[in-house]
Parts: C-alpha cells; sequence; structure tokens
C-alpha cells in the first residue's frame, strides 16, 4: 500500500484579507500584491512562534493512505530517504487542481521509487493541505525548510499561492519549481531560485489563443474571426494576469516601481473590440446575474478567466440557463476530466489551453532512462484507476526536474542545484512529459508555446500548434449551441 505523509495542520490560522472589487486589471492585482507581501513579512518576523507550533503541529501528524500504489517510504533505494515536500490546496477554492498536483506528485515519486530511488535512497512526499489559503501556505513552507528540514521544495498551485510562498523559498536558499504559478509579477522580482514548468508567463496566454484563431481563419475553417470579445475574470493572479494581457493592460512589479505596459494587448491587436469586461471577487456566487450581463453584451467571443474550474463551470451553467451562445468560448480551465463531466455535451466547441498533451510525445527521462508520455499515461491510470489529464502531468514533470537536478548535481546542495538548472542549453534540457526546458535569468522557459485544445465530442482533441505532432485536428467552429 502506498503511504505518504499528508500532514493535518492542527493550529489555527490567521485568514488573509484579500482585496475585492474593482474592474481595474492593475487595481486588482496590485492589491492582492500587497496582501501577500505583508503575509510573507508577518510570518517570517514571528518565524520563532511559528516554528514552536511547527514542532507541536508535526509531532500530532500521522501517516494516511494515499491513492493506489506501493509503499513509497519502503521503495527504493537503501538510507535515509531523501524528502520532498509540497504545500497543496487540497481543499477550499483551488481543491480539483491541488488534489490532482499532488497525485502527479506522488506518482512520480513511486516511479522513481521503483527504479530503484534517487542517487541510491528511497524518495518520500510530504504533502500539507493549505486550504487554498496564502498564509497557511507561507507557514507550511517555514515548516517544511525549518522544521522537517526536507531537501527539495516542490511548487503550489496558483499564483495566489505561489508568490508568497516562493518568497519563503527565495529567503531561505530553497528552489523552487513552480508547476502553476504564471502571473508575470513573480517573475519580475528578481529572484534566483524560481523556475517556471510551463511555457509562459500567463499575460501571454492569450496570444496563443489568437494564434491558432489566426491559423484556422487563414485556413478557410473560421470564416470571419469574431469581431468583438468579453473578457470576465476572477480576482486573482493568474486570472487577472491573462485579462491583461488580453486587454493590454499594466503589471506592476511589487517592490520595484517598475511597470510592464501591454498595451494595447492582444485583443486590439487582432482586431477585435471589448464589448464587455466584468472582475469577480473572491467568494462570488451570483453566476447569473454576470451571465445576464454577458449575454447582454452579446459578444462573439467569449473569455473566462480563473484559477478555479469549479467557477469555470458554475458560470457556463449559468451561460447555458440564459440562452447566451458565442462562436467562440476560451476558458482558463477547464483541461480535467472533471470540466466535461459536470458540462457533458455543453463543453463541445470550449477552446482551452494547455501545458501538455498525451499527443505531444516530447523525449523524457526518469532515472536516468527514456521515459515516455504513454509510460506516464498507462502507468498512472494503472495505478489511480482513471487516466491523467495536465494537473496531474504538470507537476510529474516537476518532480523529474528535480529529480535530474539532484542526480546533476550528486546531491540535495539546492543551491548547486540551482546553478546546475540555471546553466542548461538546448543540448543539456532537463527532459519532462510535459517538453524540454531552459530557462533564462528569471527562470522563464525559452522558446515555448502553449498548446491548444478543444472539447469534441466527450474528449479533448488537439488543435493548435498544427504539424508540430501526430494527432491534430481542425477546430470546431463555430462553438456547437447549448
Amino acid at each position: 500500500m502506498k503511504r505518504t505523509r499528508w500532514i493535518t495542520t492542527l493550529m489555527a490560522m490567521v485568514l488573509v484579507v484579500a482585496a475585492c472589487g474593482g474592474t481595474e486589471t492593475t487595481d486588482t492585482t496590485t492589491a492582492a500584491d500587497a496582501d501577500t507581501t505583508a503575509a510573507v513579512t508577518e510570518t517570517t518576523t514571528a518565524a520563532t512562534e511559528t516554528t514552536a507550533a511547527a514542532t507541536e503541529t508535526t509531532a500530532a501528524a500521522t501517516d494516511t493512505t494515499a491513492p493506489g500504489g506501493t509503499d513509497t517510504t519502503a521503495a527504493g533505494g537503501e538510507g535515509e530517504p531523501i524528502v520532498f515536500g509540497a504545500s497543496l490546496p487540497l481543499t477550499g477554492e483551488f481543491s480539483i487542481s491541488g488534489s490532482k498536483h499532488a497525485n502527479g506528485y506522488q506518482f512520480c515519486v513511486d516511479e522513481i521509487n521503483a527504479r530503484g530511488g534517487l542517487l541510491g535512497r528511497p524518495v518520500e512526499l510530504l504533502v500539507e493541505d493549505n486550504r487554498s489559503d496564502t498564509e497557511v501556505t507561507v507557514t507550511q513552507t517555514q515548516r517544511f525548510i525549518n522544521v522537517e528540514n526536507v531537501d527539495a521544495l516542490l511548487g503550489t498551485f496558483s499564483s495566489l499561492l505561489g508568490f508568497p510562498a516562493s518568497t519563503v523559498a527565495e529567503q531561505n536558499g530553497m528552489i523552487y519549481p513552480m508547476p502553476s504559478n504564471g502571473a508575470l509579477r513573480i517573475w519580475e522580482r528578481g529572484y534566483q531560485h524560481i523556475f517556471y514548468f510551463q511555457q509562459l508567463p500567463a499575460e501571454y496566454t492569450g496570444r496563443s489563443v489568437l494564434n491558432m484563431v489566426d491559423h484556422y481563419e487563414a485556413e478557410g475553417i473560421i470564416g470571419e474571426r469574431p469581431q468583438t470579445a468579453a473578457v470576465v475574470y476572477a480576482d486573482d493572479f493568474f486570472a487577472a494576469a491573462i485579462a491583461t494581457g488580453l486587454l493590454g493592460g499594466t503589471v506592476e512589479i511589487p517592490d520595484s516601481g517598475e511597470i510592464i505596459d501591454l498595451a494595447p494587448g492582444f485583443l486590439a491587436d487582432a482586431g477585435m473590440e471589448v464589448a464587455f469586461e466584468e472582475v469577480w471577487p473572491i467568494g462570488y456566487t451570483d453566476w447569473l446575474t454576470l451571465a445576464n450581463s454577458i449575454r447582454q453584451a452579446d459578444a462573439d467571443f467569449l473569455v473566462i478567466s480563473s484559477a478555479s474550474t469549479d467557477e469555470v463551470i458554475a458560470l457556463l451553467q449559468a451561460l447555458q440557463t440564459v440562452g447566451y451562445q458565442a462562436p467562440l468560448v476560451y476558458t482558463a480551465q477547464g483541461a480535467q476530466t472533471e470540466f466535461q463531466e459536470a458540462l457533458g455535451e455543453a463543453a463541445d466547441g470550449i477552446v482551452v489551453h494547455s501545458v501538455w498533451s498525451p499527443l505531444a510525445n516530447f523525449p523524457s527521462t526518469l532515472a536516468g532512462e527514456p521515459y515516455t508520455n504513454e509510460d506516464f499515461v498507462s502507468g498512472y491510470t494503472e495505478s489511480f484507476g482513471e487516466p491523467p489529464d495536465e494537473d496531474e502531468a504538470i507537476p510529474f514533470a516537476v518532480c523529474q526536474g528535480v529529480e535530474q537536478a539532484i542526480i546533476g548535481t550528486g546531491g540535495t546542495d539546492n543551491a548547486a542545484m540551482s546553478e546546475w538548472m540555471h546553466t542548461r542549453t538546448a543540448d543539456t534540457a532537463v527532459e519532462t512529459i510535459v517538453g524540454n526546458f531552459v530557462w533564462d535569468e528569471k527562470g522563464l522557459a525559452e522558446e515555448r508555446s502553449f498548446l491548444i485544445n478543444q472539447w469534441q465530442d466527450g474528449g479533448l482533441s488537439f488543435v493548435f500548434p498544427v504539424g508540430e505532432f501526430p494527432g491534430t485536428v481542425d477546430v470546431t467552429y463555430p462553438k456547437p449551441e447549448w
């Protein structure tokens, strides 16, 4: 039986009050910066008290059974285990993706141990539920470093949580490989030990979708491109970042005074007029009211940006209720099987960007041996009883990267691992199931672009870019009516 130490947080946490409201992208994200930065500063100042509480919490923790497979604490090599730590949102707003990230990390550890461990030692994974809360994330990250003495951190889900967690890691000289933390402001702080395991910062996501429109318009499949757009998004780092790129907003880099101007925006570049823009606050539930506002705007292209799959599903169901139809709908979440299960046939025609596709069979290694997407999909399905999606694939790739850094440096010295990762080249890239990674000085991947998928006939089809991998199909346009 597979066992991972899933540590339950027992001590009470003070919740961060996030700034809500406002329709301007810069106001939304700047306010969020102030709150999360304050959380890091306040928690770090209270480090002594935090460590004492953490000791008591860890002593009370018990081992619980994780899903499927073998005992990770016993498998692998001999001697003291190499310990990975991950603070993840297993409950709360980001729980769907957070739980899948935990499974992706777990399966990677299982696969490493099944191949003899890492440097001849077993690998152990510690996971804590941060409840989708920034301050809890900060405290848990500190505990991993100062109490659990983990050898490596594995990044959390969402820019909102990754922003403060990466600060804790940077202050302690730990690498922080990030699976899902795309807001540009994270990558413009001059940090030396953060590494992104996706293609582009979130602000540039929309460009990939519009590149798809350009391609299929040139092919005659999109007869006339959308002329108007509605952009609605959640009040969080990731969601607002995608909107900023599309709308041509600005990004203020915390503690630097630097402002990055993305005007006029990708929609304007594509010749599309913004007919409607709205941001919803944290905890929002009045989806029918928002859906009616979207319907009245009657835009040709609808963008729904959120880090929460549940929010995207709720809004789409409300749009079905009010009868709004758009020829093109893009959602920032929606590659998960839960998305299609909740929407059924209504998911067909919806476009989502992705980092991973089982058809994109990038060369990859694990334990120094070739490891394909086919290996990943078949092994994961056997272990967990269902096939993976990208929310399991991306964290698996993060774990691959950390494993390769440990092998490459011959140990778990985080300074050496950071230097090793920064010095990768096209010939010595980190090879993962989501592609090869070479990072710039900021920790962003070089020369990568997003994959674009579309739900078609109940399955997620790979529609763009065309010609890079087998199995690409034409986009369905316009989207079938609900």
